[in-house]
């Protein structure tokens, strides 16, 4: 019912019997119930500065604006001065956030915001000394997970959203995300101080110190076979030592004994509820295929301590298995807590392009590209994305054009920047010269001759040329790089074909035919192996159950 007519309907209905005056009375109480809503005009607003202890303001801080008794909340981040604004904000209580990383969070627990009134608010961050905890009285923005998994199901029959490039190229970003979680082993080892170690340790077996040391050691640079004996030694001698203990059941995980490794570290849980003991678990769970498990062991190791690796390590293992919404929320909070963090964002722009939404996904890329230009990871994402778009954005275009830049002596940055011209040249032909695509994809094969993509992508330019004779040249060339290139196959049949060569146009389409549906078996067992989380979101429209 319109609120405005029921109002007046309401007021010049009265029945006869009814005092004047008190009738009055009733239609001015109920005229804010059915009278027309408030005008944007009585939005509120906040502003304010963002200031360190000794009052410079603080730049790129975050601010989060959280609705008490709700789960409305809005952002902002300060600009070069420190002034950060929200504007057209509803009225009512609300919590204010403020971090950066490096400082410890501020807030204000209560701001009353009337209708119309502009508040100002500052607050001040003080630097986070070294090995100083963060305060734990307050959630650092929104701990709470909105999300519950609760199971896994097959993904045999998984398609993903959209066509299969789309979903090959999902995957395909999520297993380049989990790959920058994976750790970097085989720290340098001082032959002086391990010598030393294993004599002490021969001329005293029993001894803890020298055994447990040497284990340690070897651990760290990445020889965790040798160091079981070792760690096995001193836990006969000190089996309480938690550190000892921990030690053999990490050897143990690396050395591929995961059943031991997962049953040592379940002995330690039941004795300390321990972030990195959830880690080491979720580590194990996964390898031994439980990965729901594994992923409410990394969420338990994030929710007690908040680290950048925590953080990536649950929302990349919620992105493994298909729960990109999820992920999402993960690693918006890991990159709320950490702007710094390049494979957070590559997380986050890798869980959008999975959620389809790919504006989101280069943009967080682009980010994380912009933190440090030189890196070519972001621009591999880049590349990714653009392979599975038909018309690539033009800010997905010019972060390309900046790597070859940067590095105009790499053969991948001519090659995605000449793919990304190519793609353009329907939506936006004055970027899309044919005689520099063409330069471009020729320095990268003289850089490196074996570049089969290269060679691929020049075909197709030539075959769009009409020029049939030196596309099946590039075709064979991108084959001898790579006999296992399917699309150089179909192309090439293609060519034979426009040139009259149908027995050899026939033979490059078997062996195209024969090699996809190799690849479509081996997509499906790779699917068939990652199960899928079964998640469910909460519904933020509903109030909290009590």
């Amino acid at each position: 019912m319109d609120h405005q007519r029921g109002y007046f309907c309401l007021c010049s209905t009265r029945p006869d019997t009814t005092p004047r005056v008190l009738w009055l009375a009733l239609c001015i109480v109920l005229a804010p119930y059915f009278g027309p809503p408030r005008a944007s005009a009585q939005s509120a607003s906040i502003k304010g500065v963002i200031r360190d202890s000794q009052g410079s303001p603080i730049a790129q801080a975050l601010l989060e604006l959280q609705k008490r008794d709700s789960r409305e909340k809005f952002q902002a981040r300060s600009d070069v001065q420190g002034r950060y604004t929200f504007a057209k904000v509803p009225d009512g209580v609300y919590r204010l956030y403020a971090a950066k990383e490096g400082y410890a969070d501020a807030q204000i627990p209560s701001l009353f915001l009337k209708p119309g009134e502009a508040k100002v608010a500052d607050l001040t961050l003080t630097v986070q000394q070294a090995g100083q905890a963060l305060p734990t009285s307050t959630p650092q923005f929104s701990d709470e997970p909105q999300f519950t998994v609760a199971g896994i199901t097959d993904t045999t029959n998984l398609g993903g959203h959209g066509p299969d490039t789309v979903a090959r190229t999902r995957d395909s970003l999520a297993r380049e995300t989990v790959s920058l979680g994976e750790p970097a082993h085989g720290a340098r080892l001082d032959p002086a101080r391990e010598n030393s170690l294993r004599e002490a340790a021969d001329r005293q077996p029993p001894d803890f110190d020298s055994n447990h040391q040497l284990g340690e050691l070897l651990v760290t640079s990445g020889r965790s076979r040798e160091a079981i004996p070792f760690l096995q030694r001193a836990a006969a001698k000190d089996p309480d030592n938690y550190e000892n203990a921990y030690d053999l059941a990490l050897a143990n995980a690396e050395a591929g004994n995961y059943d031991v490794a997962k049953g040592e570290a379940a002995k330690l849980l039941a004795k300390k509820d321990d972030a990195d003991l959830h880690h080491l678990l979720a580590d194990i769970n996964e390898k031994l295929g439980d990965s729901l498990d594994a992923v409410r062991h990394y969420q338990r190791a994030a929710e007690l301590a908040p680290s950048e690796s925590h953080l990536f390590d649950w929302g990349a293992e919620l992105l493994l298995h298909h729960a990109p919404e999820p992920a999402v929320q993960v690693f918006s909070k890991g990159n709320r807590l950490f702007p710094s963090s390049a494979r957070i964002l590559l997380g986050l722009g890798a869980a959008y392009f999975a959620h389809g939404a790919y504006d989101e996904a280069v943009l967080r890329i682009s980010q994380a590209s912009d933190l440090n230009p030189n890196d070519p990871v972001p621009y591999q994402f880049l590349s990714k994305i653009e392979q599975a778009q038909n018309t690539p954005s033009l800010a997905l275009v010019e972060r390309l054009h900046r790597f070859l830049m940067l590095q105009p002596r790499s053969a991948d940055a001519n090659y995605y920047y000449a793919v990304g011209l190519w793609k353009l040249r329907k939506a936006a032909p004055e970027k899309s010269n044919p005689a520099e695509i063409e330069s471009l994809l020729r320095n990268a094969i003289q850089i490196n001759p074996k570049h089969a993509a290269a060679h691929l992508q020049l075909g197709i330019l030539h075959s769009d040329q009409r020029a049939y004779a030196e596309a099946i040249a590039d075709f064979e060339k991108a084959l001898e790089a790579d006999s296992q290139l399917e699309e150089a196959h179909y192309r090439l049949a293609q060519a034979y074909r426009q040139t009259g060569d149908s027995d050899k146009a026939k033979a490059e389409l078997h062996l195209y035919s024969q090699l996809s549906k190799e690849s479509a078996q081996k997509r499906e067992q790779e699917r068939h192996e990652i199960k899928q989380f079964v998640y469910t979101l909460r519904d933020h429209s509903s109030p909290p159950v009590q």
